[in-house]
């Protein structure tokens, strides 16, 4: 079983991630956040806006709505440029991005292991309406990602809506609302944590490529720049900052690489982007990234909706159309790379190396048996204690030895335990999840203990 599988399996197995309506057989790399998961994801998207929002005086917070009036995407140019190539099987109607089937041939020749044989969509390429099992595959079309709806009682072309494919218009909509509620000077920013959905030709490899997608983004509004240099110092900081946020959740910095994205691989709107890319278990691919959008969306936005969306500086007297730093990083992928970087095993447990303060469980409380009244009501008292101000788990089912690799595997810092020393003298064993290694501690010292060792007094 290679590191994908172990991780799909503890993910289900142990409630981080379920198969999307599962008991009707599923539907394409549709995936729900079961009662770890949801923790795990929240407490890290909580340490972005913390760290990002909160931490800084340069940027807002928004929620904007995912449908919005279609003639934001034709100004945006999503419903004339959002697409990806595609190629169908005259034969048997697959259809398939043309880098999936050049990947998928070149590891055959190469022997490399880039593509993970077992994905759903390698199957694919043995067309059972071939003789020989090949493909007979047509031209490269073109693919709007774009999801349709409708609004309204009547389903026609004057009622049909996207749900957005990105986080990102919706700041440059409200650019101006915002300035006019909170006036601000350049350089400042605009933050989202939001749904996306993507109409993706081809899905895989678990979390990583979803129709249904999280973002957390940033739009870093500066003042129109008189030369390279003035919008390069902005792109820089924020490549620090990125690297800065691997070390935060604990992705493994060795397993991250910039890839600078050519002029004819780049956005419509992009100068300059670079991808943060992932050694993940099937190949090195793309991860989070950052983008110089100069003025595009902006300008865009005010030529089709008439609306003067300039920025006007106090200071020189001038007016102008800020350009845009952007810092993109994926939820979903965000949990798989943590996951990937933090699942250790060896010949006795498995660990999941969380950051304690991402960990969904901070602490698990036992009882060391528990068919004995006095430790299992002493046992429950330290609990009612301790979850208050962290959050943890009580277990007092089977072996003991057992409920620790329980915790170990699902990432839970400490376990504490109460046995008979505890009815004598009010000490507790804290068990180190990394270390197994154990000490006593008084019950009215473990919130100050916990503290420390989650820096956050």
């Amino acid at each position: 079983m290679d590191l994908m599988e172990k991780i799909v399996s503890l993910c289900k197995r142990r409630g981080f991630v379920y198969p999307g309506s599962e008991i009707y057989g599923g539907l394409s790399n549709s995936w729900d956040f079961g009662p770890l998961g949801i923790e795990l994801k929240n407490n890290f998207k909580q340490l972005w806006w913390k760290t990002f929002v909160h931490g800084r005086d340069d940027i807002l917070g928004l929620d904007a709505a995912i449908i919005m009036n279609p003639k934001v995407w034709e100004a945006s140019g999503h419903i004339a440029g959002f697409s990806d190539p595609l190629r169908e099987c005259k034969l048997c109607n697959t259809r398939l991005r043309p880098d999936i089937i050049d990947e998928f041939h070149n590891s055959k020749v190469q022997g490399v292991g880039n593509v993970n044989p077992k994905s759903a969509f390698i199957e694919q390429l043995t067309c059972p309406k071939a003789k020989d099992g090949k493909h007979v595959w047509g031209e490269v079309k073109q693919f709007n990602m774009m999801l349709k709806t409708h609004l309204g009682p009547v389903e026609d072309s004057a009622s049909v809506a996207y749900l957005r494919p990105e986080t990102a218009q919706g700041m440059f909509i409200d650019f101006k609302n915002i300035l006019s509620s909170f006036p601000k000077k350049l350089p400042f920013g605009i933050a989202q944590i939001g749904k996306a959905f993507r109409n993706e030709i081809t899905t895989g490899n678990f979390l990583f490529r979803l129709r249904e997608l999280e973002q957390m983004e940033i739009e870093y509004f500066i003042s129109s720049p008189k030369k390279d240099e003035e919008w390069q110092k902005y792109f820089e900081e924020w490549r620090k900052e990125m690297w800065r946020w691997f070390d935060l959740v604990g992705i493994d910095g060795k397993k991250v690489h910039e890839h600078e994205i050519p002029g004819r691989e780049r956005a419509h709107y992009s100068k300059r982007t670079i991808d943060f890319e992932f050694d993940y278990p099937f190949g090195t691919k793309e991860l989070y990234g950052l983008a110089y959008r100069t003025d595009y969306d902006l300008t865009s936005h005010q030529k089709y909706s008439g609306q003067d969306l300039s920025f006007h500086d106090q200071e020189t007297g001038e007016s102008y159309i800020p350009h845009v730093i952007e810092p993109t990083w994926g939820v979903d992928r965000t949990l798989l790379a943590i996951l990937l970087s933090s699942y250790y095993e060896d010949e006795k447990r498995v660990v999941l190396k969380l950051k304690p303060y991402l960990a969904p469980y901070k602490v698990a409380i036992f009882p060391l048996v528990a068919n004995k009244e006095d430790i299992m009501i002493k046992a429950q008292s330290v609990y009612k204690k301790i979850k208050p101000q962290f959050t943890c788990i009580f277990d007092g089912r089977g072996n003991i030895g057992k409920r620790y690799y329980a915790q170990d595997e699902i990432g839970t810092p400490w376990c504490v335990t109460i046995d008979y020393d505890t009815l004598k003298d009010d000490t507790v064993t804290v068990r180190d999840r990394d270390t197994a290694i154990q000490e006593r501690i008084a019950i009215d010292k473990l919130d100050n203990y916990f503290n420390q060792k989650l820096n956050i007094i």
